[in-house]
């Protein structure tokens, strides 16, 4: 009888010896007992006859995870503090069956302007890379040159995109080129067409894989290339355990690996811009000249009906974004747009109408719920916000040559729903098109000639480091939308104009003042992590965090930035409370944050990007 370790895959559960009649290879998938069930496991580690009694392995499987998939899972389950077995479940395992490479036919690749090809040949030249390119640069024509190499060398690729409403556009240009050797994943592909791709995959004949995050995970053979498109975007990080960050996981893959990561983005997040080389693309592949406007208010007025009435008349389309909305408002003042910020964090303070409050959700500072705007005096704040649905009945009823097409999270439930409704932008059978932050995912518009974006001052007012950042993303993303192949016009609806304008043309403006503002506080120059916790009584909830801080407090080179109630304070009957640290030191951070993992309550997320 031989004797091994054993990780139940997709349990939050320590690793269980179990006991076999034969060898079995490490990695080897297995059905084991517990309790009175039968689990999924992975053999990570032969060891000795122990001293107490075990139980019998079932059954040995013919699947196994590889040595890589075992070193990055154990990665996860120490900085994402998660299980053995919660990380394994991520991947996918490959199968014991021989993998033949079958040559792809390459169909002929798209020609590149003197700056894309500038833009391969340096990142030709380097393992990690930041493309960062406007939008409408011609991104993706690099994308399908270095994919073409990696397949010429007989290596796989991987194409992340944030959500899977991304892919149907940039899928078909890539599959135009690559055919039959490309496959697309994401959580809305059917069981039956992911076991065709993963035996796809098994056999070679698809070696580049497009989808969401849980793309990465992929059994693939001689990978050689990730890359992570839009990667600005917070949709890469999951919000369940385990809370990894696929985009940070591709760089530790890479730089462990030596498999060459591109990060694509016409919106690089700060610390990406500081961290990595930055490759430009400062032109976009077809030039039309943008006009901006500012216009005051927070509704649709006459002004933006008369904008999109006259781009209709002139047989283009124009485009309404309307800001998701979030779990909390923010006092705005109407007047000069401002927000109330927090003295100590400087960011916007939440408005809680039940506490009759303004908290930061960062240190938990509470104040009273001013009646005057404390930059201009103002009596006229406002918390009001303006939904797709609204915008769409209003402008039905001013223009009625108005064929609009809604883009949220509400209308466009499925990848056949997407496809759909960009055939009927695309075919001019819809000629208005209103929605949220979808919007800004790197669609392809090409007759769009006037973007109206509105509520740029609430998504700036968020109770967030990274509002900022995020909000002149979207502003630079949306106007990306229009003037494609004409000229456009952009009107922006917002009482901030004078804050805006300097980023209008140039983004690196923006990314290079902000830099100076986190210094000393924020990402890239400190790390931060979040505990989260829950208990049914709000005295044990208490108390319990209370005795967690007590206990972070002996660390040294590690700050607590803030504790107490979450923003979000009760979801399922259980009330939540939150700490937020802050180091220098990464290694002296998790040191900390090991210390309390264990505590059953305890939900540790490192690199946050929600602070709900």
């Amino acid at each position: 009888m031989q004797y091994y370790e054993v990780a139940l895959l997709g349990v939050n559960a320590p690793i269980f010896t179990y006991s076999f009649s034969r060898f079995i290879a490490l990695g080897s998938v297995v059905v084991a007992p517990l309790k009175n069930s039968q689990k999924l496991g992975v053999v990570i580690k032969e060891v000795a006859k122990p001293s107490f009694a075990t139980e019998e392995i079932i059954e040995l499987k013919s699947q196994y995870y590889s040595s890589r998939q075992l070193e990055i899972a154990k990665f996860i389950t120490e900085y994402y503090f998660s299980s053995y077995g919660e990380a394994l479940a991520l991947f996918l395992p490959f199968k014991n069956s021989d993998c033949t490479f079958n040559e792809p036919i390459i169909e002929s690749l798209p020609q590149l302007s003197p700056l894309q090809q500038k833009a391969l040949e340096e990142i030709e030249q380097k393992e990690l890379s930041l493309l960062f390119g406007v939008t409408g640069s011609g991104k993706t024509e690099i994308y399908i040159h270095l994919i073409a190499k990696v397949l010429q060398e007989g290596k796989s690729a991987i194409v992340l995109m944030p959500e899977i409403a991304l892919t149907p556009q940039i899928t078909k240009r890539i599959e135009n080129h690559f055919g039959d050797a490309v496959a697309t994943w994401h959580s809305k592909v059917t069981k039956k067409q992911k076991e065709k791709i993963l035996e796809g995959i098994a056999n070679g004949t698809i070696r580049v894989v497009i989808g969401a995050r849980s793309a990465l995970f992929l059994p693939l053979h001689k990978l050689g290339l990730i890359i992570v498109d839009e990667a600005h975007d917070d949709s890469y990080k999951a919000m369940n355990r385990p809370r990894y960050n696929a985009k940070d996981l591709s760089i530790y893959i890479g730089k462990k690996y030596g498999i060459k990561v591109v990060l694509g983005s016409a919106t690089p997040l700060v610390s990406d811009y500081y961290k990595f080389d930055v490759v430009r693309l400062k032109k976009p592949y077809k030039e039309a000249k943008k006009s901006y406007k500012f216009l005051a208010g927070e509704e649709i007025n006459f002004e933006i009906i008369g904008a999109v009435k006259s781009v209709i008349e002139k047989g283009e389309q124009a485009l309404i974004f309307v800001p998701t909305r979030a779990n909390f408002k923010y006092l705005i003042c109407n007047n000069c747009g401002s927000t109330q910020m927090c003295p100590f964090c400087s960011i916007g303070m939440s408005l809680h109408t039940k506490r009759r409050a303004l908290v930061c959700h960062y240190c938990n500072y509470t104040q009273k719920i001013p009646t005057h705007c404390h930059v201009c005096e103002s009596d006229a704040l406002s918390t009001k916000r303006v939904g797709t649905a609204e915008v769409k009945e209003l402008v039905e009823k001013e223009i009625e040559s108005a064929k609009i097409e809604i883009f949220d999270k509400d209308n466009i439930t499925t990848v056949n729903k997407l496809a759909k409704a960009l055939q009927r932008v695309s075919s001019g059978e819809s000629n208005v098109i209103i929605g949220t932050q979808m919007l800004s995912k790197g669609h392809d518009y090409p007759e769009i000639t006037l973007s109206v974006i509105t509520g740029l001052d609430y998504t700036l007012a968020m109770g967030d480091y990274r509002a900022k950042e995020r909000t002149i993303a979207l502003m630079h993303q949306i106007a990306g939308r229009s003037g494609r192949t004409k000229d456009a016009t952009i009107l922006i609806q917002s009482g901030q104009a004078d804050f805006f304008k300097p980023y209008i043309k140039d983004y690196e403006i923006f990314l290079k003042e902000e830099l100076e503002f986190r210094e000393e506080l924020y990402p890239p120059f400190k790390n931060l992590a979040r505990i989260l916790l829950a208990n049914r009584e709000y005295q044990k909830g208490q108390a319990l965090l209370e005795s967690i801080v007590t206990r972070l407090k002996r660390f040294k080179d590690i700050e607590i930035v803030g504790s107490g109630i979450a923003p979000i304070e009760r979801i399922a009957n259980k009330w939540r409370f939150i700490v937020l640290l802050r180091s220098s030191s990464k290694v002296a951070l998790l040191k900390a944050l090991h210390s309390v993992s264990s505590i059953r309550e305890v939900e540790i997320d490192m690199d946050p990007v929600n602070f709900s």
